[in-house]
Protein backbone atom coordinates (compact mmCIF):
# COMPACT_ATOMS: atom_id res chain seq x y z
CA UNK A 1 0.00 0.00 0.00
CA UNK A 2 1.34 3.44 -0.95
CA UNK A 3 1.27 6.53 1.27
CA UNK A 4 -1.93 8.54 0.76
CA UNK A 5 -0.11 11.85 1.33
CA UNK A 6 2.95 11.71 -0.96
CA UNK A 7 1.91 8.78 -3.20
CA UNK A 8 5.59 7.78 -3.41
CA UNK A 9 6.75 5.77 -0.42
CA UNK A 10 5.14 2.64 1.05
CA UNK A 11 2.67 3.29 3.88
CA UNK A 12 4.06 1.93 7.12
CA UNK A 13 1.61 3.57 9.53
CA UNK A 14 -2.09 2.89 9.40
CA UNK A 15 -4.41 5.04 11.51
CA UNK A 16 -8.11 4.61 12.10
CA UNK A 17 -9.82 7.75 13.36
CA UNK A 18 -13.36 7.81 14.64
CA UNK A 19 -14.78 11.31 14.94
CA UNK A 20 -18.47 11.76 15.78
CA UNK A 21 -19.11 8.14 14.84
CA UNK A 22 -17.50 8.55 11.39
CA UNK A 23 -14.63 6.14 10.72
CA UNK A 24 -11.68 7.32 8.59
CA UNK A 25 -8.64 5.23 7.71
CA UNK A 26 -5.34 6.94 6.87
CA UNK A 27 -2.30 5.15 5.45
CA UNK A 28 0.95 7.15 5.66
CA UNK A 29 4.66 6.67 5.31
CA UNK A 30 6.77 7.54 8.33
CA UNK A 31 8.01 10.85 6.90
CA UNK A 32 4.52 12.15 6.04
CA UNK A 33 3.20 11.06 9.42
CA UNK A 34 5.93 13.08 11.16
CA UNK A 35 5.19 16.12 9.00
CA UNK A 36 1.44 15.89 9.69
CA UNK A 37 2.04 15.36 13.40
CA UNK A 38 0.38 11.94 13.36
CA UNK A 39 3.21 10.32 15.30
CA UNK A 40 1.99 11.62 18.64
CA UNK A 41 2.27 8.20 20.23
CA UNK A 42 5.77 7.59 18.90
CA UNK A 43 7.30 10.92 20.03
CA UNK A 44 9.03 11.09 16.66
CA UNK A 45 11.27 8.13 17.43
CA UNK A 46 10.93 4.78 15.69
CA UNK A 47 11.70 2.88 18.91
CA UNK A 48 8.07 2.24 19.91
CA UNK A 49 7.61 -1.08 21.69
CA UNK A 50 5.05 -3.12 23.59
CA UNK A 51 6.95 -2.27 26.77
CA UNK A 52 6.38 1.42 26.05
CA UNK A 53 2.68 0.73 25.59
CA UNK A 54 2.46 -1.17 28.88
CA UNK A 55 4.41 1.53 30.68
CA UNK A 56 1.95 4.08 29.33
CA UNK A 57 -1.00 2.04 30.56
CA UNK A 58 0.54 1.77 33.99
CA UNK A 59 1.11 5.52 34.20
CA UNK A 60 -2.60 6.10 33.48
CA UNK A 61 -3.72 4.08 36.49
CA UNK A 62 -6.29 6.14 38.42
CA UNK A 63 -5.17 4.53 41.67
CA UNK A 64 -1.64 5.86 41.14
CA UNK A 65 -2.79 9.39 40.32
CA UNK A 66 -5.44 9.75 43.02
CA UNK A 67 -3.67 8.80 46.22
CA UNK A 68 -0.42 10.52 47.15
CA UNK A 69 0.34 8.01 49.88
CA UNK A 70 0.12 5.12 47.44
CA UNK A 71 2.68 6.81 45.20
CA UNK A 72 5.12 7.00 48.10
CA UNK A 73 4.42 3.36 48.93
CA UNK A 74 5.07 2.36 45.33
CA UNK A 75 8.38 4.22 45.29
CA UNK A 76 9.47 2.33 48.40
CA UNK A 77 8.10 -1.03 47.24
CA UNK A 78 10.82 -3.44 46.17
CA UNK A 79 10.97 -7.15 45.37
CA UNK A 80 13.00 -9.07 47.94
CA UNK A 81 14.48 -11.48 45.39
CA UNK A 82 15.46 -9.39 42.36
CA UNK A 83 15.42 -5.95 44.09
CA UNK A 84 13.28 -4.42 41.34
CA UNK A 85 11.24 -1.42 42.44
CA UNK A 86 7.72 -0.69 41.22
CA UNK A 87 9.01 2.46 39.51
CA UNK A 88 11.54 0.36 37.58
CA UNK A 89 8.73 -2.00 36.57
CA UNK A 90 6.70 0.95 35.24
CA UNK A 91 9.68 2.15 33.19
CA UNK A 92 10.67 -1.27 31.84
CA UNK A 93 7.20 -2.80 31.45
CA UNK A 94 8.12 -6.27 32.72
CA UNK A 95 9.01 -7.93 35.98
CA UNK A 96 12.44 -9.09 37.08
CA UNK A 97 11.28 -12.40 38.59
CA UNK A 98 8.20 -14.45 39.49
CA UNK A 99 8.17 -13.06 43.04
CA UNK A 100 7.46 -9.55 41.66
CA UNK A 101 3.86 -10.61 40.92
CA UNK A 102 3.23 -11.20 44.62
CA UNK A 103 5.22 -8.16 45.76
CA UNK A 104 3.37 -5.72 43.48
CA UNK A 105 -0.02 -7.47 43.69
CA UNK A 106 -1.87 -4.54 45.30
CA UNK A 107 -0.66 -2.10 42.65
CA UNK A 108 -1.41 -4.47 39.77
CA UNK A 109 -4.99 -5.40 40.69
CA UNK A 110 -6.63 -2.12 39.54
CA UNK A 111 -4.54 -2.13 36.37
CA UNK A 112 -5.47 -5.72 35.51
CA UNK A 113 -9.14 -5.00 36.20
CA UNK A 114 -9.07 -2.12 33.73
CA UNK A 115 -7.08 -3.94 31.04
CA UNK A 116 -8.90 -7.30 31.31
CA UNK A 117 -12.49 -6.12 31.74
CA UNK A 118 -12.66 -6.88 35.45
CA UNK A 119 -10.82 -10.22 35.45
CA UNK A 120 -7.80 -10.42 37.74
CA UNK A 121 -7.29 -14.20 37.87
CA UNK A 122 -6.10 -16.49 35.10
CA UNK A 123 -7.74 -19.90 35.16
CA UNK A 124 -5.94 -21.27 32.13
CA UNK A 125 -7.15 -22.78 28.91
CA UNK A 126 -7.66 -26.41 28.00
CA UNK A 127 -8.00 -27.53 24.37
CA UNK A 128 -11.54 -28.75 23.68
CA UNK A 129 -10.47 -32.12 22.24
CA UNK A 130 -7.97 -32.82 25.03
CA UNK A 131 -9.97 -31.60 28.02
CA UNK A 132 -12.12 -34.64 28.69
CA UNK A 133 -13.54 -34.31 32.18
CA UNK A 134 -11.60 -31.09 32.86
CA UNK A 135 -14.22 -29.03 31.00
CA UNK A 136 -17.00 -30.79 32.87
CA UNK A 137 -15.31 -30.20 36.22
CA UNK A 138 -14.86 -26.49 35.43
CA UNK A 139 -18.52 -26.23 34.48
CA UNK A 140 -19.46 -28.10 37.66
CA UNK A 141 -17.44 -25.66 39.78
CA UNK A 142 -19.18 -22.72 38.12
CA UNK A 143 -22.60 -24.25 38.64
CA UNK A 144 -21.90 -24.86 42.32
CA UNK A 145 -21.03 -21.20 42.76
CA UNK A 146 -24.18 -20.22 40.89
CA UNK A 147 -26.22 -22.56 43.11
CA UNK A 148 -24.84 -20.94 46.27
CA UNK A 149 -25.70 -17.49 44.93
CA UNK A 150 -29.24 -18.56 44.04
CA UNK A 151 -29.74 -20.01 47.52
CA UNK A 152 -28.47 -16.78 49.08
CA UNK A 153 -30.87 -14.79 46.89
CA UNK A 154 -33.67 -17.20 47.89
CA UNK A 155 -34.42 -18.13 44.28
CA UNK A 156 -35.17 -21.74 45.10
CA UNK A 157 -36.90 -22.72 41.85
CA UNK A 158 -33.89 -21.72 39.77
CA UNK A 159 -31.61 -23.32 42.38
CA UNK A 160 -33.45 -26.63 41.96
CA UNK A 161 -32.80 -26.51 38.21
CA UNK A 162 -29.11 -25.82 38.76
CA UNK A 163 -28.97 -28.61 41.36
CA UNK A 164 -30.39 -31.06 38.82
CA UNK A 165 -27.85 -29.93 36.24
CA UNK A 166 -25.05 -30.45 38.80
CA UNK A 167 -26.26 -34.00 39.50
CA UNK A 168 -26.38 -34.73 35.78
CA UNK A 169 -22.81 -33.47 35.31
CA UNK A 170 -21.58 -35.46 38.31
CA UNK A 171 -23.03 -38.64 36.76
CA UNK A 172 -21.41 -37.82 33.43
CA UNK A 173 -18.03 -37.26 35.10
CA UNK A 174 -18.38 -40.56 36.98
CA UNK A 175 -19.17 -42.41 33.75
CA UNK A 176 -16.20 -40.89 31.89
CA UNK A 177 -13.88 -41.48 34.85
CA UNK A 178 -14.99 -45.08 35.27
CA UNK A 179 -14.50 -45.91 31.58
CA UNK A 180 -10.77 -45.06 31.64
Amino acid sequence: MICQECNERPATLHFTKIVNGEKTEVHLCERCAKEKGEMFMFDGSPSFSVNSLLSGLLNLSPAMKQQEEQVHRQEALQCEKCKMTFQQFINVGRFGCANCYETFKDELTPILRRVHSGNVEHHGKVPQRMGGTIHLKKKLTGLRGQLQQLIQDEEFEQAAGVRDEIRSLEKEIQQEGGGR
